[in-house]
């Protein structure tokens, strides 16, 4: 058994590093459209959480004091991108070479993790597929930010089925933290893949959401406004959840106007 994921992880973050190796120090200090973040931000919080993750592999005890450490200041700063910055002391293209580096040497060893693996994270433990989905998201997430900057179209693949059943399975989470009730039913979708596969969850007769499968990954990860895709959205559930979408942890989170959001 392998975990298909971290080959996933791997192409994903090799998409963005093709997009990117090319970018001098000035060109990756460029600013995206999130929060007015850098590119350079985007490579120090994805290479941050990446040895955070591979650490609750290879050092539990590390791990812990290296998130631990990191909220603690946070606490006192009130700023996560700068406890990131005060713990990744890389800049430019030496940030953007170790970060491509760290992901290779971490996703060879993790697609021979058992998938069912518990590992420790930032509030409960998570199994090894769902930590590994989890750093794929956050890299399609915040890659798509730089390709907007850039002016680039991704290409999308089939991969995004994990990020799709990440969204799938945060539909009562998407409720919860935004203080919403959780509705009894799913409703149904049926999502178009990148290859012109259908993928279909939930149940028929409850409302819908149909469209392209990246359409539905872009809002529940709130890299694009719903209404900046071409998703078909039926019924007050399907319309409730994609209007608070949120696939990723922590608070809740305002999803992106229409119109901010789009490549430049």
């Amino acid at each position: 058994m392998t975990l298909s994921q971290a080959e996933d992880f791997k192409a994903e973050s090799e998409t963005l590093y093709r997009a990117i190796e090319a970018l001098d120090d000035v060109e990756l200090r460029r600013v995206t459209q999130f929060k007015g973040w850098t590119i350079e931000d985007v490579l120090v919080h994805l290479y941050f959480w990446n040895i955070a993750a591979d650490l609750s592999v290879k050092d539990e005890v590390a791990f812990h004091d290296m998130v631990g450490g990191a909220f603690k200041a946070l606490n006192e700063t009130g700023s996560l991108r700068d406890v990131e910055s005060a713990q990744i002391d890389l800049r430019g293209i030496s940030l953007r070479d170790a970060w491509i580096e760290q992901v290779r040497d971490m996703a060879g060893r993790w697609v021979f993790l058992n998938p069912k693996t518990r590992l420790p994270w930032v509030g409960p433990s998570m199994s090894a597929r769902s930590s590994m989905t989890a750093r794929q998201m956050e890299t399609w997430a915040h890659g798509m930010e730089i390709f907007d900057a850039l002016g680039v179209a991704r290409q999308e693949q089939d991969r995004i089925l994990n990020i799709v059943i990440l969204g799938v399975n945060t539909f009562g989470w998407s409720h919860k933290v935004h203080g919403l009730d959780v509705p009894e039913t799913m409703p149904h979708l049926c999502l178009t893949a990148p290859s012109g596969e259908v993928w279909e969850f939930g149940e028929k007769g409850t409302g819908g959401i149909s469209g392209a499968a990246v359409d539905f990954a872009a809002v529940v990860t709130q890299t694009r406004a719903l209404a900046d895709t071409a998703l078909e959205v039926e019924g007050d559930v399907a319309m409730t959840w994609m209007a608070n979408a949120q696939c990723f942890a922590g608070p809740p989170e305002t999803p992106p106007a229409k119109g901010s959001r789009a490549q430049q």
